[in-house]
């Protein structure tokens, strides 16, 4: 008898057609994630496209650029993705009332959640103040891709099983957590998601920094820091995935398929540094993703 279907794999083959759906094809014969300048990256996104072809996915037809429409709607999916897995099916292990919040669906401004409402602050000061603004910069203003968020949480509902907090006594009167503690209602900002479709420049680095400033403006807990790709060429996965841990994980769309890929069309370099990347803990599968988030 076969093996029942889990529903985090039923997700990934959905993912994974709707990438092959709305982004994913060729373009001049040349499969539309690859770099067309790098004979490595070329090779092997044409054999992830061709083993993504053999396990049943139909590629779009007219693959948008690599630019901002296929960023968009990377973003998109990955979003649904996180939806359908940690906040639909992990509610058991990391449970709480959760929000996953995408790029144009109401703002993902760090400034917006508790740990950086003071943020708020300094851009009153600086936009009154043009001078203050040539000493602070903008690098503080992150707006992550992807947001996973809780809301606050009422006294009833922590004392569900039993009476945790008593009213008045004084005890819990700062965490944010509880509502009563936070009058604005303001979400607590439990991981940022940076998407980057593919990997091609130096802009790919502002993910750390991103990291960096979310690491150092916080009042309160470190969100989960992580970047999800569908970068072919393991050179380039390795440019974010190793350093120093500013990104918790990279994450690759289509881990599977990318090493059996690699071992089919990848110079012998590249098949030493994706195994690298994998044993090192530097670079996982996006399904890995849903159960990182609910540690």
């Amino acid at each position: 008898m076969a093996a029942a279907e889990g529903a985090l794999s039923r997700l990934r083959r959905e993912f994974h057609a709707r990438l092959c759906r709305e982004i994913l094809g060729r373009r001049g014969g040349i499969a539309s994630v690859a770099d067309r300048g790098s004979k490595a990256s070329t090779a092997i996104a044409a054999a992830l496209l061709d083993v993504l072809e053999e396990a049943g996915y139909s590629p779009c037809a007219d693959p948008p650029d690599a630019g901002q429409t296929a960023g968009s709607r990377f973003i998109r999916a990955v979003a649904d993705f996180l939806r359908g897995a940690f906040q639909a099916r992990l509610a058991h292990l990391r449970p709480g009332p959760w929000e996953i919040i995408a790029e144009g669906e109401g703002g993902t401004a760090i400034s917006q959640f508790d740990q950086y409402q003071h943020l708020e602050v300094l851009q009153a000061v600086a936009e009154e103040h043009p001078e203050v603004a040539g000493q602070l910069g903008h690098d503080y203003l992150v707006h992550p891709d992807i947001v996973i968020a809780r809301r606050p949480l009422s006294i009833q509902d922590v004392n569900a099983a039993e009476a945790v907090i008593g009213e008045g006594n004084g005890t819990a009167r700062f965490a944010p957590l509880l509502a009563r503690n936070n009058p604005g209602g303001r979400l607590l900002l439990h991981a940022s998601v940076s998407c980057k479709w593919t990997i091609r420049s130096d802009r790919v680095q502002n993910a750390r920094a991103e990291a960096l400033n979310l690491a150092k403006h916080r009042k309160g807990r470190m969100p989960h820091f992580v970047l999800v790709t569908m970068e072919p060429l393991p050179s380039r996965l390795a440019s974010v995935a190793q350093g120093t841990g500013e990104i918790d994980c990279v994450y690759h769309a289509a881990l599977d398929e990318l090493i059996l890929a690699a071992r089919r069309a990848a110079p012998e370099r590249e098949k030493t540094m994706l195994q690298r990347l994998i044993d090192g803990r530097r670079l996982r599968d996006i399904s890995d993703l849903p159960l990182d988030l609910a540690v």
